[in-house]
């Protein structure tokens, strides 16, 4: 009984310790995994509390909340391009000169959205500066 309560205290000591440091890029498969963890957890630690062992339940239930705020956390974030791209990024990130015409920059554009699109693998934050610079040189 004191090895159950010691090890629950050393991973809540670790558990803290790691929430201290820089957010670590957690694959889907391990929040999962955590999730889970917490749903352990809490069932343990209504178990430990439905049989009157409460020096074990709460720090089950401290367990499992630190590993149910692990699960939130999104490392996917989209980002937003800025809002004031100049003319000359514009070009630059479409590829395309200051005297091209209309037609040219969506022709520049749908070449490149095709490469970078989120649907095909692509990355969501390039593809909102592509439309952004697209919009920026046809003033939109």
């Amino acid at each position: 009984m004191f090895y159950v309560i010691l090890g629950c205290l050393a991973l809540l000591v670790l558990v803290s310790a790691g929430r201290r440091s820089q957010p670590v890029r957690v694959r889907r498969e391990w929040r999962f995994l955590s999730g889970a963890g917490a749903l352990a957890a809490f069932v343990a630690a209504g178990l430990m509390a439905f049989h009157e062992a409460w020096v074990v339940a709460i720090p089950l239930v401290i367990v499992g909340a630190a590993l149910l705020g692990s699960t939130r956390f999104n490392p996917r974030r989209t980002s937003t391009p800025r809002q004031g791209m100049s003319l000359d990024e514009a070009r630059s990130m479409l590829g395309v000169g200051p005297d091209a015409t209309p037609e040219q920059i969506q022709s520049a554009y749908r070449r490149l959205m095709e490469r970078v699109h989120p649907d095909k693998g692509g990355a969501s934050g390039l593809a909102a500066q592509l439309n952004a610079a697209r919009d920026r040189l046809l003033r939109r």
